[in-house]
C-alpha cells in the first residue's frame, strides 16, 4: 500500500523476525536492549531484504526482559517513550504482541494507539477475547485514554464449519462494525510462507491467504480515512 511501515516484533520467539526474514540469533541488538537498556530504536532497527518495511527484532533475550522490567521505573511505557523517537519515520507502526497479558502486552497496549484482534472463530478463543476488551478498557481508563479496539479480525476461518458460523454471528452481535468484513481462510501458503523466512505478500502474492491480507489492509485504510472525514472542525 505505499506505506512506510515499522514491524515491532515484542514476542519472545521472535516468529515476527524470523518470518520477516530477519536472523534474530544475528542480530547486535533487538527490542529487549531497547526495552531494559534505553538503546534507541534506531539503532536497533532491521530492513527487511524482501520487502519494503523495517523490523524492530526479537528473541530469546525478551524472556528475561519481563523480569528485569519489574523493577524499573515507568516500566510500562517503556515502549511508548522508545517509540516517540521514531514515530514522525513512520505512517503505520504495528505491534506484534505475545499471545498472553503480560508486562510486554501492556507496554504494546500502552504504546499503541488502536489493537487488532487477531482470533480463530472457536469457543476458547471467544472466552479469551472478553478478558483482552477487558483488558484494553481498564488501560484506556487509566494509562492510555488513546487506546481502542480497531477491529476484530476473524483467522483460519472456515464457512464450511458449523462453530466459526456461530462464533462469527456472536461476534457481529456483541461487536458490530468493529468486525472486519474481510477474513483470512485456512491457507498452506500461509503456513508455508514462514518456513522460507518471506512474508507471505512476497511468498505468494496470488494466494488466498496474501490477497486476504490485502483485502484487510484496504479495509483499515479505508475505515481510518471515514474515521478521519467524520472528526469534527475545530476551528478558532
Amino acid at each position: 500500500m505505499k506505506k512506510r511501515t515499522l514491524l515491532v516484533d515484542l514476542d519472545p520467539q521472535g516468529n515476527a523476525t524470523m518470518g520477516s526474514g530477519v536472523d534474530k540469533h544475528g542480530v547486535d541488538a533487538s527490542i529487549y536492549h531497547v526495552l531494559v537498556e534505553r538503546t534507541p530504536v534506531r539503532r536497533a532497527l532491521q530492513r527487511v531484504p524482501e520487502g519494503d518495511f523495517d523490523v524492530l527484532p526479537a528473541n530469546g533475550d525478551l524472556t528475561a526482559a519481563e523480569v528485569e522490567l519489574m523493577d524499573l521505573a515507568q516500566r510500562e511505557r517503556r515502549l511508548r517513550e522508545a517509540l516517540a523517537e521514531v514515530s514522525d519515520d513512520y505512517d503505520y507502526i504495528l505491534i506484534d504482541c505475545p499471545p498472553s497479558l503480560n508486562l510486554l502486552t501492556l507496554n504494546g497496549l500502552v504504546a499503541a494507539h488502536g489493537v487488532v484482534i487477531a482470533m480463530q472463530c472457536e469457543y476458547f478463543a471467544l472466552e479469551g477475547l472478553s478478558a483482552l476488551v477487558d483488558t484494553i478498557r481498564r488501560i484506556a481508563a487509566s494509562v492510555n485514554p488513546d487506546l481502542r479496539i480497531e477491529g476484530i479480525l476473524r483467522t483460519m476461518y472456515d464457512p464450511r464449519n458449523s462453530l466459526t458460523n456461530e462464533v462469527s454471528a456472536q461476534l457481529h452481535q456483541h461487536f458490530g462494525e468493529a468486525v472486519y468484513r474481510t477474513v483470512v481462510p485456512r491457507n498452506v501458503r500461509l503456513a508455508e510462507a514462514p518456513s522460507h523466512g518471506v512474508p507471505a505478500m512476497y511468498y505468494d502474492r496470488g494466494s488466498r491467504g496474501a490477497r486476504a491480507y490485502m483485502a484487510l489492509a484496504g479495509e483499515i485504510l479505508r475505515r481510518e480515512e471515514k474515521q478521519r472525514q467524520a472528526m469534527p472542525r475545530v476551528l478558532t
